[in-house]
């Protein structure tokens, strides 16, 4: 095995507060350990077009509080066919970059696991998204910080439905995962949540409706994840007003204002410790694997399982709700 001297880094896919912080921790792990750093821009692109530079630790100075990316992100459909893996493959040879460490969600892992076995390269991954849907780790960077803005939004909102008398749908990302739905709604006290997860099962307006979730209460909020499984807020919304017409339904479509934002405390730990951890584990000649967090401990997830594998939601959570919103 080829001795490391340089480490790579780069953030991919849609951007997730605490990029910064895991992007900081892998670059002063490296350099407290011999390393040299060089920061990739814009993802898998920058890695293709050669947007590189050297990393100090002036360079990340002052960043662990910011959300977004200061490297910045971005899609990369060249890096989709091998030819522009290959470009990319040739720009990590030319900067002499030994191992690559990549942020980002299940897209960013399945690509690194693809290039990775393409090329026999070192590359370690970072879960950083806000969905929380990737498999092998109990959170992902992002995710605490995008589930306290939720809370925030719905605080503010429920003061607006409790002075109207109002049904109000209130949308959240999560792409087909229903993490942020529905620990959003339990903190927040809301009255139920869809997502997609159990879409398939049943209707879950229907099953709103017959539990009676408005008997005791005047107003009402319901968090819904977007997918293209529930349909979104939207969707409910307009079945309400054509099937329960003496509803006054609102919504109110969070959208990209989850993702911004300073991290929170657990967000910057979390991403400190798995940074270390990939940097770590590099030196250690470890590859192909995700850091991750599992009971309060750092894991290493092979790539197999944490991009083949769906991260189970916990069920008893809909019990939960659903015992405490009568």
């Amino acid at each position: 095995m080829a001795v490391i001297k340089t480490i790579g880094v780069l953030t991919s896919g849609g951007d997730a507060p605490g990029m910064n912080a895991a992007l900081r921790a892998v670059t002063r792990s490296a350099i407290f350990n011999g390393l040299r750093v060089k920061a990739i821009y814009r993802g898998f692109k920058g890695l293709i077009t050669g947007e590189i530079a050297e990393f100090k630790t002036q360079n990340v100075s002052n960043i662990i509080q910011q959300g977004g990316t200061v490297i910045k992100t971005a899609r990369c459909q060249e890096f989709h066919t091998p030819e522009g893996r290959k470009l990319a493959y040739d720009r990590l040879q030319e900067e002499e970059i030994d191992a690559l460490i990549v942020i980002g969600g299940d897209g960013t892992l399945t690509g690194a696991r693809i290039f990775a076995s393409e090329f026999d390269y070192p590359i370690i991954g970072l879960p950083g998204t806000i969905d929380n849907d990737i498999y092998g780790t109990d959170s992902t960077i992002g995710y605490d910080t995008a589930l306290n803005t939720i809370l925030d939004a719905v605080d503010k909102i429920r003061d607006t439905a409790s002075s109207h008398d109002r049904l109000f749908f209130i949308e959240v990302m999560g792409r087909d995962a229903g993490f942020l739905a529905l620990n959003g709604a339990i903190a927040s006290g809301a009255e139920a949540a869809i997502i997609p997860e159990i879409t398939t099962e049943f209707d879950q307006l229907e099953e709103l409706i017959k539990f009676g979730f408005r008997k005791s209460k005047n107003s009402s909020i319901v968090l819904v994840a977007e997918s293209d499984i529930t349909g979104g807020a939207m969707h409910y919304a307009d079945r309400v007003k054509n099937e329960y017409p003496g509803y006054d339904v609102r919504v109110v479509i969070l959208g990209h204002v989850q993702r911004g934002g300073s991290p929170t405390a657990y967000d910057r730990i979390l991403a400190s410790r798995l940074g270390n951890a990939a940097v770590d584990a590099i030196i250690d000649g470890q590859r192909n694997i995700m850091m991750g967090i599992d009971d309060d401990q750092v894991v290493a997830v092979p790539f197999s399982k944490a991009i083949k594998n769906d991260k189970p939601l916990d069920r008893e959570l809909l019990k939960v709700l659903r015992n405490l919103s009568i």
